[in-house]
């Protein structure tokens, strides 16, 4: 059976939620993860999600900051969630989760706010003192990649050339500029790696009226 997930960070799910349904009607994934979805759960709007088949659905959530949403066509388990910690603190707390119990037929996917390479932004050399293309960074995020043995599906699909999920609302256009970061990953362990691909980013989406500022980021897997 091959599903297909995104990851998307929408920046508000209660300001977007049309864009939310908009991306569900067209591009259709089995399986939306959303971040920053700034809402307590109870306020979530789900009606919309659940009448284009998206009925299983799992939240954190607290008012106007972070939070995080699963939205499946496909039955899914609610495991819980691990506390918000600064980014190089949490990075080693990955590194040092996977290396003492390695997973295995797993998909991780995220803003995880970094972009590892230097064709993941605009200008390596200049963004090399901005938060997320630091080196430290993307040292720490490596070490976490290494320790699950984690395969990066989207480059594994597109090796070369800049690619971007971000883009500022700071630039006047953003599309012209196109001064983006890939901060946003799916990634699978290599058992799953095996049977992946399909993987694109909707840049277009950035587009849309009152976007956010994140673009969706898809995978298909063969399971």
């Amino acid at each position: 059976m091959a599903i297909e997930i995104c990851t998307w960070n929408i920046n508000s799910v209660r300001l977007r939620e049309g864009l939310v349904l908009d991306l569900l009607r067209e591009a259709g994934p089995d399986i939306l993860c959303l971040q920053e979805t700034k809402s307590p759960v109870e306020k979530i709007p789900t009606e919309g999600f659940a009448e284009l088949g998206y009925t299983h659905i799992v939240a954190r959530g607290q008012k106007g900051y972070n939070g995080v949403m699963i939205l499946s066509r496909l039955p899914i388990e609610d495991a819980g969630r691990r506390d918000f910690c600064h980014k190089l603190d949490f990075l080693s707390e990955m590194r040092d989760w996977f290396g003492g119990d390695r997973p295995e037929k797993a998909i991780l996917v995220g803003d995880l706010n970094i972009a590892p390479r230097e064709d993941d932004v605009w200008s390596h050399k200049q963004l090399l003192k901005v938060v997320s293309h630091t080196p430290i960074e993307v040292e720490h995020l490596g070490a976490a990649q290494e320790a699950g043995g984690w395969v990066d599906i989207t480059r594994a699909d597109i090796p070369e050339g800049q690619l971007y999920s971000w883009w500022s609302y700071r630039a006047r256009d953003w599309a012209a500029a196109d001064r983006g970061r890939r901060l946003d990953h799916i990634w699978a362990t290599p058992d799953l790696a095996a049977g992946a691909g399909g993987s694109r980013i909707d840049k277009h989406v950035r587009g849309w009226e009152k976007p956010s500022d994140h673009a969706p980021v898809f995978a298909t897997f063969d399971l």
